[in-house]
């Protein structure tokens, strides 16, 4: 056997085969992001605002109903990254948007 055809699990400490590995539960590193109704996010999609938001060190408030369109997913449950004029690194908690 190649020594590709192991994989060492953190969880148990030990060097495991790949196809046991890839059998286990939770072995996909997809996380699962929902906004605040419960739907499931995904890079690219456009989320609303559901209350006014006061971006520290921007100086700005954004308002109930703003429109975030782009967002990427950050690898977090309940962060998401998004663009918006004028604020440079916008991340979100997934508890604040709507999924439009």
């Amino acid at each position: 056997m190649a020594d590709d055809d192991y994989v060492y699990d953190e969880a148990t400490g030990e060097w495991i085969s790949a196809d046991v590995a890839a059998a286990r539960p939770g072995a996909s590193d997809a996380v699962e992001v929902r906004d605040s109704v419960g739907n499931l996010l995904a890079d690219g999609d456009q989320v609303t605002l559901i209350k006014d938001l006061t971006v520290k060190g921007a100086g700005q408030t954004l308002k109930r109903g703003t429109l975030i369109k782009a967002i990427r997913l950050t690898g977090d449950s309940q962060e998401i990254d998004c663009k918006y004029d004028g604020i440079k690194g916008l991340v979100l908690r997934a508890e604040f948007v709507r999924k439009r």
